[in-house]
């Protein structure tokens, strides 16, 4: 199953995974990493050198603001918020993406719970 999550396909769902994140709470971009692969039991991962600059081009179009936090005893973190804009974009991408997985479930006869 793991072959069939192309570079391709990681990388259209990535800003949407992040967006996705981003509503609930700011987080930084370490977090974002660990929650992607986590709630989606590993098979999904970012690295570092992939993510950052995709954080800084979300920023740069609007979707997302970052500002640096510093905590006692604790390395200067920048934590992301999604922006008016990035809900738009989000609200979009929810829709996109279900319309999506319901087309590949009637081609498919793939059905999920």
């Amino acid at each position: 199953m793991a072959a069939m999550l192309t570079p391709e396909l990681k990388k259209g769902s990535a800003e949407f995974l992040i967006l996705s994140l981003l509503d609930a709470e700011p987080r930084h971009g370490y977090e974002l990493s660990k929650l992607i692969e986590s709630r989606s039991g590993g098979v999904l991962s970012f690295h570092v050198a992939s993510l950052y600059p995709m954080l800084y081009r979300m920023e740069e179009r609007g979707w997302i603001v970052g500002r640096w936090v510093e905590r006692a005893k604790q390395r200067r973190r920048r934590y992301y918020s999604i922006t008016r804009q990035g809900r738009k974009i989000l609200a979009v991408q929810r829709q996109s993406w279900q319309e999506f997985v319901e087309a590949i479930a009637n081609v498919s006869g793939a059905r999920y719970a």
